[in-house]
């Protein structure tokens, strides 16, 4: 990964982008990379860059808009004096420019809304966008007003896929950075249908064995990165994985998923999982999708 690639955060001075503002600045700093505001502006139609911009023109940034990317990068370079940090207006919806932008960044923000829970709709369009078709890692993050414990594990599932695997890389990074442990959790689900006594005991033992060698190899292949790293292993029985991961991030500080598919907006990108925790979960969500290859 290009040692140039900053962290970039929407901002369009709502409430949640300033708060995803401040947790770009704060991964920037930790990652001594630049910050980058950027401010997708929309044509007065109320779409992007028009299919014909010798009809309407292409629009032009506003001042209002700049104003207010000066004043949030002043007031992040405040609290935190070594981080650098560039603001520029891209014509376009704020989505597509954030994709966009993914392509060439080492870490994207972007804002969530609403609370926890499995009632109603918490991402909006934007967040929605580019936490599916981001081409690299990105971090939604949760409205100021809702506690965090800052102190809190990382948390990542493991289920033995590629797309776990490095989910769990990245999570583990990221414990290390904010010295901190990671938790790593494998989730079993109960045997579906009418099962002999037996039988169900036995099937019992041989999800606790498999529970405990995906635990144990995910474990490993971190512990020779970071030795240091306390890792604590969690095989957790619950109806699906979906629900046991929402659960437990309440008491993290950040949560890991992995993503799946390509790039692109055509098809689904992320799995069940993954959506689940983007939507519901208690803290801050990182979905681990891999770097775009640098030109």
């Amino acid at each position: 990964m290009p040692m140039y690639r900053p962290v970039v955060a929407g901002v369009d001075g709502s409430p949640s982008s300033l708060t995803a503002a401040e947790h770009a600045a704060r991964a920037a700093v930790a990652r001594s990379r630049p910050l980058h505001l950027v401010h997708g502006y929309l044509h007065p139609l109320g779409y992007g860059v028009p299919l014909n911009p010798y009809d309407l023109g292409v629009p032009a940034p506003t001042e209002e808009a700049q104003k207010m990317l000066e004043q949030v990068a002043a007031d992040l370079t405040d609290r935190h004096p070594s981080l650098r940090v560039e603001v520029r207006q891209v014509a376009g919806g704020p989505g597509a420019a954030l994709v966009e932008e993914s392509r060439r960044s080492d870490l994207v923000v972007v804002g969530s809304r609403g609370v926890g829970g499995f009632a109603g709709l918490l991402l909006g369009s934007v967040s929605g966008q580019v936490a599916q078709h981001g081409h690299c890692p990105v971090l939604v993050v949760r409205p100021a007003e809702q506690p965090i414990p800052v102190d809190g594990p990382v948390l990542a599932g493991v289920d033995g896929s590629e797309s776990a695997a490095h989910a769990v890389r990245l999570a583990a990074d990221e414990a290390a950075r904010r010295d901190t442990d990671l938790v790593l959790l494998h989730v079993r689900t109960p045997e579906r249908g009418a099962v002999a006594p037996d039988a169900a005991a036995e099937a019992t033992a041989a999800g606790q064995a498999e529970s405990a060698e995906l635990l144990a190899a995910a474990a490993a292949a971190i512990r020779s990165d970071h030795p240091l790293l306390t890792v604590v292993e969690r095989p957790v029985r619950g109806e699906s994985p979906e629900q046991a991961l929402v659960a437990a991030s309440g008491e993290a500080a950040l949560v890991v998923v992995g993503s799946r598919g390509r790039g692109g907006f055509a098809g689904l990108l992320l799995g069940s999982v993954s959506q689940a925790l983007v939507q519901h979960a208690h803290c801050p969500v990182l979905v681990a999708h891999p770097y775009e290859p640098a030109d």
